[in-house]
């Protein structure tokens, strides 16, 4: 059995894999290394893998690799795509697992994958299996914050449940619909954008938000909130076939 850790900006992901099967998932927003001693007591692991967009805990990783096979996802990692990027230490371990989990998904297919959270990101792998790079935007919650934070009067506010179409009536409305709405078009450009320039292309949406973006893009798009957690999978099974 395999374990998958991602370690992202709000939560963090265990991911439990049997072969190539997702079976179990737990997400916390808080946990200490004696949680994942807890954890694991209760699995029956012999690999794990960790992709965190913080400074490694040294203290999980010691312990971590004193009792089962470890990898720490890093730009030196061995992978099972090849990485076009230009700067791959500065790359997003995140958005590096999303593109590994839609070529799994969807392999010798052009891929675009849309990862809903802090950050909206938007990646692109092709059907001979490069990473060919993309875009990072404001994600929907940041939106809010921006607007809040660099004024002197704009409220802070919530996304709406449901994002109308057209003019804000008042400021709250006009904050919500502007930032909601203008995520969603914001989306639907760029997936027309990619559509046009690789004619067939699948589109993949995951993250934080993905389910609440899912439900509002009129565009046929495939949803999968696990997809880091895949690639992550396949990236451990690659380097466990290389030992």
């Amino acid at each position: 059995m395999n374990l998958t850790i991602d370690i992202g900006n709000t939560r963090t992901k265990f991911g439990f894999f049997q072969e190539k099967e997702l079976i179990e998932k737990i997400v916390v927003e808080k946990w200490r290394l004696a949680d994942l001693k807890k954890i694991l007591n209760n699995q029956n692991v012999e690999n794990i893998i960790c992709s965190t967009v913080k400074t490694v805990n040294r203290r999980m990783e010691t312990y971590l690799k004193q009792h089962w096979y470890f990898l720490n996802l890093d730009a030196e990692t061995p992978l099972p795509i090849q990485n076009l990027y230009g700067t791959p230490k500065t790359l997003g371990k995140d958005r590096l697992a999303a593109v590994v989990g839609a070529n799994a998904l969807f392999p010798k297919q052009n891929c675009l994958v849309i990862d809903a959270g802090t950050c909206t990101t938007y990646d692109l792998i092709d059907a001979e299996g490069n990473y060919l790079g993309g875009n990072i935007t404001p994600g929907l919650d940041m939106r809010f914050k921006a607007m809040q934070h660099f004024t002197a009067k704009l409220p802070l506010v919530n996304k709406p449940s449901a994002i109308k179409i057209g003019i804000g009536k008042n400021t709250i409305e006009a904050l919500q619909v502007g930032g909601g709405l203008g995520n969603v078009l914001e989306m639907e450009a760029w997936i027309q954008f990619f559509q046009d320039k690789f004619k067939e292309i699948n589109t993949t949406l995951t993250g934080g938000d993905a389910e609440y973006f899912a439900k509002r893009l009129k565009t046929k798009i495939f949803a999968n909130s696990n997809l880091v957690l895949i690639g992550l999978n396949k990236i451990l099974d690659y380097n466990v076939e290389l030992l």
